[in-house]
């Protein structure tokens, strides 16, 4: 049995009289009568506790080491004339090693892997060259609903570096921001999260051959779709390291720029139908509701004070003339975004390390802020988190438009793996807002489906449907 709930305006009225047109008051938008407005959820004292654990200091340690291997460029896996304990393959054994040691302080919560492939020649690949991505599985562990597990969150980096020349694989290319910074968010959060007991599974990834062209990450997005991951969200840090170059008075260090993609790549290379661009459809993709998520728990955890911290929302995949590896899940149907520093300084990305007219090149560990790494570590541990607590997306959300009515009718089914304490938000926006404004809560049932009358109309605003339990909201699904 369906569960079928009716939400009324309730009006209370005197005595009816003549009222001059010009004494009413004036009148309320439907969509402002119902429901309430929207506010922060409230912090949950297990991630806060997490949080605070992330340490600006064992981030410098994590860079530190690996700019100790001087040439971490993918290329370097062939080579058999380095130094010993350098190159990639040495950095590779090294993350590992990290994953182990987290691992065995949580008696064995991790399953460390190696995602190991020959890349054969393509651009930048002049010849076969071995490749090999590091990841981390924590798995979910809700008694109470053993399938949420299935559900799966991944915040990954890439290990690899490069200096002027993509061949040179000898010469320093210390890789500080981009991206020993991403890997150490993601070794980070594999530390503090592993510790709590969370419902849906998470990924700590730390990729290679991104240099080259997204080759580790688009072979690991490939490896989730065939093997069947339910991968809700992908954290992609790429130069997250808060560049402090002397004289930049315009970096900003108090947020991080969020990338997201509109019409999904996925869609795109499947021949989207042509409507598939209108403006409501590319700014309620899964990835801008990821986004969106994320920007909401940083309202939770990082709204005042010291610990202000802001994600800064850019509706469009990436910066220009750049990529990163959530393309790479893009590609492959997951919503995936990518968070970066506010201010580049291109003298510190793919540059040999050198001075030159005074001005200092290279990516070098003396330019990265650590207390700054330390932020996005705890903005990504707390989005990760709370998304893996939370129930899980709602399936198959629709409205129903067959009448023509100025109410909306809204039906949808539960999440694929849902935890045992499931509610959901019915919630809207106008639709020129960038964010959602108002909801209603709805209780769930039994019986599956639900369907939902309300007295807004669906001409004038953008709906959508979320999974919530206590104090954890999962993401926002738009019909």
């Amino acid at each position: 049995m369906k569960l079928r709930i009716l939400l009324l305006a309730a009006f209370f009225a005197g005595p009816l009289t003549a009222t001059p047109l010009a004494a009413q008051a004036p009148a309320q938008p439907d969509y402002q009568l119902t429901g309430t407005a929207l506010s922060p959820a409230p912090p949950d004292p297990a991630i806060e506790a997490a949080l605070a654990q992330i340490s600006p200091e064992r981030i410098r340690g994590i860079i530190a080491a690996l700019v100790g291997f001087n040439n971490r460029s993918t290329l370097s896996s062939m080579e058999t004339d380095l130094k010993p304990g350098t190159g990639a393959t040495a950095a590779a054994d090294w993350i590992a090693g990290q994953f182990e040691a987290i691992s065995k302080d949580c008696n064995g919560c991790l399953e460390v892997k190696r995602d190991t492939y020959t890349q054969e020649v393509a651009r930048r690949v002049a010849r076969p060259t071995t490749l090999t991505n590091v990841y981390a599985i924590l798995r979910g562990s809700d008694p109470a609903s053993p399938a949420a597990a299935k559900r799966m969150y991944l915040v990954t980096g890439h290990y690899d570096s490069r200096n002027s020349k993509n061949e040179n694989d000898h010469d320093a290319a210390p890789g500080a921001n981009d991206d020993a910074s991403g890997v150490a968010v993601s070794l980070e959060c594999a530390r503090v999260l592993s510790k709590l007991h969370l419902a849906a599974t998470l990924v700590f990834v730390a990729v290679a051959g991104e240099e080259q062209g997204l080759y580790g990450s688009a072979h690991l997005a490939h490896l989730a779709k065939t093997e069947g991951w339910q991968l809700e969200g992908v954290l992609n840090n790429d130069i997250v390291g808060g560049n402090t170059t002397p004289g930049d008075a315009l970096q900003l260090k108090d947020r991080v720029r969020v990338f997201s993609e509109g019409v999904s790549s996925a869609a795109k290379e499947a021949g989207a139908p042509a409507g598939l661009g209108e403006v409501h459809d590319m700014n309620d993709a899964p990835s801008r509701q990821l986004a969106r998520a994320i920007a909401e728990t940083a309202r939770t955890y990082f709204a005042a004070g010291d610990a202000a911290f802001t994600p800064f929302l850019v509706a469009r995949p990436d910066r220009y003339l750049r990529g990163g590896d959530h393309t790479s899940f893009n590609r492959e149907g997951f919503a995936a975004v990518r968070l970066t520093e506010w201010r580049e300084d291109f003298n510190h990305q793919h540059q040999d390390v050198r001075v030159e007219g005074g001005v200092q090149f290279g990516d070098l560990p003396e330019f990265v802020d650590y207390a700054y790494v330390a932020k996005v570590a705890r903005l990504n541990a707390a989005a990760l988190a709370t998304l893996a607590a939370s129930p899980g997306a709602p399936t198959e959300v629709k409205i129903v438009a067959e009448n023509l009515e100025n109410g909306t009718t809204l039906t949808w089914k539960p999440p694929l793996s849902p935890t045992a304490n499931i509610r959901y938000e019915l919630v809207w926006r106008e639709t020129d807002a960038p964010d959602w404004q108002r909801g209603v809560v709805i209780p769930a049932t039994d019986e599956g489906p639900v369907t939902v009358n309300l007295p807004v109309s669906k001409d004038n605003v953008i709906f959508g449907v979320r999974s919530v339990s206590t104090i954890h909201r999962g993401l926002v699904v738009t019909p």
